[in-house]
């Protein structure tokens, strides 16, 4: 049996209080490169949120998980290693039900999500969780004050289907080093993959029962019910800006702490002293990252007018050397979209935008079997347009022309409700760097520059969500901060 049939066999399973459970409903997972069931998973309902949030209460409640920063620290050193152990069966099951290409598991897709989880482990090792305030005198008495950090208590973590490993480690290793105790729902699309870690936490790691549960589920009363729990402290959630603001409202009837990472429509800036050819592989091969199924990746390319063709021409080129297909294949650089909902979706764009107007240069078509889609690019693209407006999450890319400047090319990239990231690129350092600090976006990327990494918070500004994932910032959203004082004798 080859590994990705063994990857296949496996019965998987949810996590509840401790216990890897069936529940005698089921959901099919696709492949999405041939639109055939890969396999299927067990479908959690309303009853198995409540006992899981239950056992997530109770874990942290009654236990000293919270407080325990040490062994804390040694449990996600334990994950780790349990990852890394079971990196190839992972592998297998990423690219057969995400559609992921073999080559892309070495990197963002797998692997490199798995150092979040060694990465808090050693942040929470020397983390100031207590701060001296110092004293101050009142009414003749001096009182002492300070400051400790506490966690914030249980959180629903619900994750998005396009990177669900980093998705799920981004939103699980903070969380845990923060002390909270933790509900996780993956994708309906990709449950497998979300209930493969469950298991291995089970199976591999001293993590208490109940301080981590992983369902999955199609049901949108799951969801509501993780939301809207009132024993649930903080939701997190990575997806769509439209089920963001859904998930806010449900939280705010208990006031709930709600951390959003959601969507992105940002902007590759050629300013005219730009080297054309290096922005032009960054954009193509950007925008086919996992078949354009990535929230921050440069949707948009601002190019000056007098360069517009030039430029058209270089991209399409670039897309033209773009391998796509099995992504078993450790050549292919480019698989599927993840079903062919998305698929008709992202045609549907391309197909109006072209009635609207813009000049389809290459791509804009559909190829079977499975859910592919060509690398597209569109050129003459209005600034104000649906296909410049909203997010595909497709490998579809609009080149806009400006004509008014390093001005203008700012005012372009900011005319979004989004501002998750973007690009600049520029022969002048400095110049790239004050357009870049003009952009109302959480990252950006100077002259090809990789902002990702665990060390690095991630998130967005305006309708791009709330708060932060990576970094210390991202340990911070799962703290709370209580003053303390005493009168000293």
């Amino acid at each position: 049996m080859s590994t990705q049939e063994q990857a296949v066999a496996v019965a998987r399973r949810l996590l509840i209080d401790g216990q890897l459970v069936e529940t005698g409903r089921t959901l099919a997972s696709l492949d999405p490169s041939t639109g055939e069931v890969y396999a299927h998973a067990p479908e959690a309902g309303v009853a198995e949120v409540d006992a899981a949030v239950a056992a997530a209460r109770r874990a942290f409640d009654t236990t000293d998980w919270p407080t325990n920063h040490e062994f804390r620290a040694r449990c996600l050193n334990q994950l780790y290693q349990a990852l890394r152990d079971n990196v190839e069966e992972l592998r297998e099951l990423t690219i057969a039900e995400v559609g992921a290409t073999r080559m892309s598991t070495a990197g963002n897709q797998l692997e490199t999500p798995f150092e979040i989880v060694r990465y808090y482990a050693g942040l929470i090792e020397n983390y100031p969780w207590s701060e001296d305030l110092g004293n101050v005198e009142i009414r003749g008495q001096q009182h002492r004050r300070w400051t400790e950090k506490e966690s914030a208590g249980v959180v629903s973590a619900i994750a998005a289907y396009n990177y669900p490993h980093q998705l799920a480690m981004a939103k699980l290793a903070p969380s845990l080093a923060a002390g909270c105790t933790v509900v996780l729902k993956g994708a309906p699309d990709t449950p497998l993959a979300t209930l493969a870690l469950g298991e291995i936490i089970a199976n591999h790691t001293d993590i208490p029962a109940g301080v981590v549960n992983v369902l999955a589920s199609s049901d949108v009363e799951v969801g509501k019910r993780m939301t809207t729990h009132p024993d649930v402290d903080v939701v997190t959630f990575t997806g769509s800006t439209p089920v963001g603001r859904q998930i806010m409202a449900a939280a705010s009837s208990t006031l709930k702490k709600v951390f959003l990472e959601l969507g992105g429509k940002s902007a590759q800036i050629l300013l005219d002293d730009a080297d054309y050819n290096m922005a032009a592989v960054f954009a193509a091969f950007s925008i086919a990252s996992h078949a354009g199924q990535g929230c921050a990746l440069t949707t948009r390319v601002l190019v000056p007018r007098q360069d517009h063709d030039k430029v058209a021409e270089l991209i399409a080129g670039m897309m033209g050397n773009i391998s796509y297909g099995d992504p078993n294949d450790p050549k292919t650089y480019m698989g599927p979209l993840i079903s062919e909902r998305q698929r008709d979706k992202v045609d549907g764009m391309v197909q109006r935008a072209i009635a609207a107007g813009a000049t389809l240069v290459t791509g804009g078509e559909k190829v079977d079997p499975g859910y592919f889609y060509k690398p597209t690019l569109l050129s003459n693209v209005d600034p104000d347009s649906e296909i410049a407006q909203e997010e595909v999450f497709g490998p579809v890319l609009a080149l806009i022309p400006y004509s008014g400047g390093d001005e203008e090319a700012v005012r372009i990239a900011n005319n979004s409700i989004y501002g998750l990231s973007g690009a600049v690129n520029s022969a002048d350092a400095d110049r790239a760097k004050a357009v870049a600090r003009r952009i109302r976006t959480g990252t950006m990327s100077i002259n090809g520059g990789n902002y990702f990494h665990p060390d690095a918070p991630f998130g967005g500004y305006k309708q791009s969500g709330i708060g932060r994932e990576m970094g210390r910032q991202g340990l911070e959203e799962f703290l709370e901060n209580k003053t303390l004082a005493e009168v000293l004798s």
